[in-house]
């Protein structure tokens, strides 16, 4: 732990931050852009003289008369400028820059004054009036000048008014401008007079106003304008330009941000021994990155000098890339340690807020604040989400010599692997989560992958994220084993390679089914027709071919005949707990019903006559979608969903489920496009049927089922229709990926 600094070497350790950007050198009279940064007075005419802008210096008149402010004292570096060459200054005169023969005033917009700031490296725009409309950091000149007395520099300051030899001064006067000893000050300021009644300061070279005025107004601030974040006098106030503007006294704003930085800054005080491990850490990272440097520069001189002579032009440009990387990894590394211990307490940044917060002027506290708030809140936040700036790997150094000879005119690093793309019409969640992805088309070949995935529909806990993931997956797709139903899962995958591991894909978010998978297999034995219905060989898929039997069951529609109804199906039943299904429907199907029954009543219904149904007593007849006996109070034995013509007949108990209302209510029928592919969701201890679009699962129709024996799934056919049952993802033959032993993540 570091050991608790006194005042002076907090002053001591903080001259970075009183360095102008432009001469280097301790402000004298600085100036406040609006970019929040600061300039001295005297280099800001010289930057503008340079930009060739004429007149626009400020006035002339707030050039203080002390000796501080003589030509003498001001930086060397000022003096070695050169100012715009005449036929330049004729140009910009021309251009528009001031008056000349010919011109009239007010002919032209008024011109802006732009300021190219060293610190931000940006131009600035400074108005009409130029630096005549800024103001002057007063708080900044008396941390200068508390600065200076405590490490002293240039000596001592003597008395202005003493006969040679001059003595050391004790006390300034503002109102005089001048520096005095003891017995000057008394002789200069006679009891009785008005100059007695002068407050005495501590001497100083640069005299500065007793407070912050107005710059176009020249009267003393006392708000502060939130809109344009600006100081601003009574005269502004009233003015048009903060016409609806925000505006607060100066009080307000000076309470506001005080607390602001108090509360920043005793964050940062609190938190040193974070800020002393930090910097432990970095200077360990630089110790890291130069071994890891070192090493990787040596594997590639080795590698390099066996290729030969070929090689030896190709092995410098590689070692200079090396060092390039190695020195761009510890100059930011550098600069991280810098800033943080600038963070240490009486160091640099913080010990300019301390003095800063020891200013009782109010006006010119929330002119110096208000920019250093906006750091010390970055070096808060810096603080608090702490990564090094730089890696200390340097694996994407490695080289591949395996390459052809021709090759090596274009050997270079080898890269990692791009983020992979993941199929999303391929990948899907069944039974199990099927995960399918594809490198880009340019991008380095990746050895194995690594396959993250986490639940979004559990609470969050504190920390961060915990994903779970496997590692060294082989090929371009996996399964995930036994997932949670009912579920959200997020997932993703990077690549790995001997240049290490790459970005990680997009998420992408995967619905797993409500219930259990119920496995099962069409059985044509009850109520098909081996003429009309045409089961595949694997029993997952059946077709309904109409052919002849159809055409003239049509002609006995106009005799009062009835229309046949084929049914298959599946060869299980249902008797406890909630089962799940899906399949996917032929739009072209003439009419199609979808749905499960009692597996008593439909053998009893199909086994009889199944070539001569009603209507009226079709497996729908009990419930589905179009029923007119729905309000009936028993729970029917069946219940389906009509499909037809790619679309899905949906009845008035299911419109306002789905979504679809009318002006008056909900809607006597509707129809909704077939989704590619249908779920059914059994619960049989509540006897409910849910039917849900199988890749978004929404909702489409919810209605009762009597469950009081076993429930088999069912399908019929009017008229040519196919129905194809999703297969399960496990008879892949892709690779598993249980997810019991997917390890956790930090």
């Amino acid at each position: 732990m570091a050991a608790k600094r006194g005042p002076k070497t907090s002053m001591k350790n903080m001259e970075k931050e009183l360095l102008c950007p432009v001469c280097q050198e301790m402000y004298k009279q600085p100036l406040v852009l609006p970019c929040t940064h600061n300039v001295c007075q005297a280099c800001a005419r010289e930057v503008l003289g340079q930009q060739g802008y004429i007149g626009h210096g400020g006035d002339p008149s707030s050039e203080p008369t002390s000796p501080a402010s003589t030509p003498s004292t001001r930086s060397p570096r000022l003096s070695r400028r050169t100012l715009p060459k005449p036929d330049r200054l004729d140009r910009l005169l021309k251009s528009g820059f001031g008056t000349y023969p010919g011109r009239k005033r007010g002919a032209l917009h008024p011109q802006v004054i732009m300021f190219p700031c060293p610190a931000c490296q940006g131009d600035v725009e400074l108005g009409e009036r130029g630096l005549a409309g800024l103001f002057r950091n007063l708080t900044l000149e008396r941390v200068v000048e508390r600065y200076r007395q405590s490490v002293s520099v240039g000596g001592a300051i003597l008395c202005q008014l003493c006969k040679p030899p001059p003595l050391e001064a004790t006390k300034g006067c503002t109102e005089c401008r001048a520096t005095f000893c003891n017995e000057c000050f008394k002789l200069f300021h006679p009891w009785g007079t008005q100059k007695a009644q002068h407050e005495p300061t501590l001497p100083t070279l640069s005299f500065r106003p007793k407070g912050l005025m107005c710059p176009d107004h020249k009267e003393e601030v006392t708000h502060y304008c939130k809109t344009c974040q600006r100081l601003v006098c009574q005269l502004c106030r009233v003015r048009r330009t903060h016409s609806g503007h925000k505006i607060t006294p100066v009080l307000s704003a000076y309470q506001a941000l005080k607390d602001k930085l108090t509360k920043s800054l005793t964050y940062i005080l609190g938190n040193q021994d974070t800020v002393q491990t930090q910097i432990c850490e970095l200077e360990e990272t630089v110790r890291h990155t130069e071994v890891s440097g070192q090493q990787a520069k040596e594997e590639v001189s080795q590698l390099v000098r066996g290729l030969g002579a070929v090689l030896e032009e190709k092995r410098t440009s590689l070692l200079q890339a090396i060092e390039e990387c190695q020195q761009e990894r510890l100059a930011r590394l550098s600069t991280q340690i810098q800033e943080h211990r600038s963070l240490l307490d009486g160091s640099g940044l913080v010990g300019y807020a301390q003095e800063v917060l020891k200013e009782t002027d109010q006006p010119c506290f929330v002119q110096a604040a208000k920019q250093l708030h906006s750091r010390i809140t970055r070096a808060t936040q810096a603080l608090q989400t702490f990564r090094p700036a730089a890696s200390s790997s340097f694996r994407h150094c490695q080289l591949d010599v395996g390459r052809e000879m021709k090759l090596l005119t274009e050997l270079n690093f080898l890269r990692v692997p791009e983020a992979p793309v993941i199929d999303t019409q391929r990948t899907f969640a069944y039974d199990q989560i099927f995960l399918c992805w594809r490198l880009p088309p340019h991008s380095p070949p990746a050895w194995h992958y690594t396959i993250e995935f986490r639940r979004t529909d559990v609470p969050a806990q504190p920390g961060p994220t915990r994903w779970q993931r496997r590692e060294e997956v082989r090929g371009t797709s996996a399964l995930l084993d036994n997932p949670d139903t009912g579920s959200v899962y997020v997932l993703r995958v990077r690549g790995c390679n001997k240049a290490g591991y790459g970005e990680y894909s997009e998420d992408v978010h995967l619905h797993t089914p409500p219930a259990p998978v119920l496995h099962f297999f069409l059985d044509g034995r009850w109520g098909a027709s081996r003429e009309r219905l045409a089961i595949s060989k694997d029993q997952r898929a059946v077709r309904s071919i109409p052919g002849l039997p159809l055409l003239l069951a049509a002609d006995r529609l106009l005799t009062g005949c009835h229309l046949s109804v084929d049914v298959v199906l599946g060869d299980v039943a249902v008797t406890q707990g909630r089962s799940y299904w899906a399949c996917a429907i032929d739009p072209a199907s003439y009419l199609v019903k979808v749905g499960v029954g009692l597996e008593s009543k439909l053998q009893e219904s199909f086994q009889g006559a199944p070539d001569v149904i009603s209507p009226r007593y079709d497996p729908d007849s009990g419930h589905d979608s179009g029923a007119e006996d729905a309000t009936m109070e028993a729970s029917p034995p069946f219940a389906f969903l009509t499909i037809g013509m790619g679309k899905i007949l949906l009845g008035s108990g299911a419109s306002s489920s789905a979504g679809l209302t009318g002006r008056d209510g909900p809607a006597a029928s509707c129809t909704v496009p077939l989704p590619p592919r249908l779920g059914i969701c059994l619960d049989y201890e509540r006897g409910r049927v849910s039917f849900l679009d199988a890749v978004s699962f929404r909702g489409l129709l919810e209605c009762p089922l009597d469950c009081s024996g076993p429930v088999c799934p069912a399908f019929c056919f009017i008229g040519g229709g196919a129905v194809q049952l999703q297969e399960p993802v496990g008879t892949k033959p892709e690779r598993k990926v249980t997810i019991g032993g997917f390890a956790k993540l930090d």
